[in-house]
């Protein structure tokens, strides 16, 4: 584990990438970004971040599938994956969004709307730290 921990943010948001950045630089995290998967899968494989904030909703290869792919590479599979999103229903037919994200192997699921304290106090849950 890095020292502080490592926070990979993937979202094609500049302007959330920002504010994100701030709020859980804020929370003791070191941030690193990327606006798009290519970028995001580099950063991943490079610098092997403790956690990734991966949103659902982008152009081209959505998240989901992002997270799908990661699952099948050996080195990127061990890495942590959390979705974050606004969407309400990200998937089709889904209703629990935090169980069925638990259920492909994600580490949790985060409405982008949620206060920077409570995100940083359930990012260092997902990490084991206090």
């Amino acid at each position: 584990m890095h020292e502080p921990p490592l926070i990979l943010v993937i979202d094609d948001s500049v302007e959330f990438l920002e504010i994100i950045s701030i709020g859980l630089r804020g929370a003791g995290f070191e941030i690193k970004t990327a606006v798009n998967v290519a970028a995001g899968t580099e950063i991943a494989r490079n610098d092997m971040p403790d956690l990734i904030l991966l949103d659902i909703n982008m152009p081209g290869v959505n998240g989901t599938e992002i997270f799908l792919d990661f699952k099948k590479d050996p080195e990127l599979s061990k890495l942590k994956v959390a979705f974050l999103t606004s969407m309400s229903l990200p998937w089709p037919g889904i209703r629990d969004k935090e169980k069925f994200s638990k259920e492909i192997g994600a580490a949790m699921f985060f409405d982008k709307d949620m206060d920077f304290e409570t995100l940083g106090q359930k990012i260092k849950s997902i990490l084991g730290r206090p």
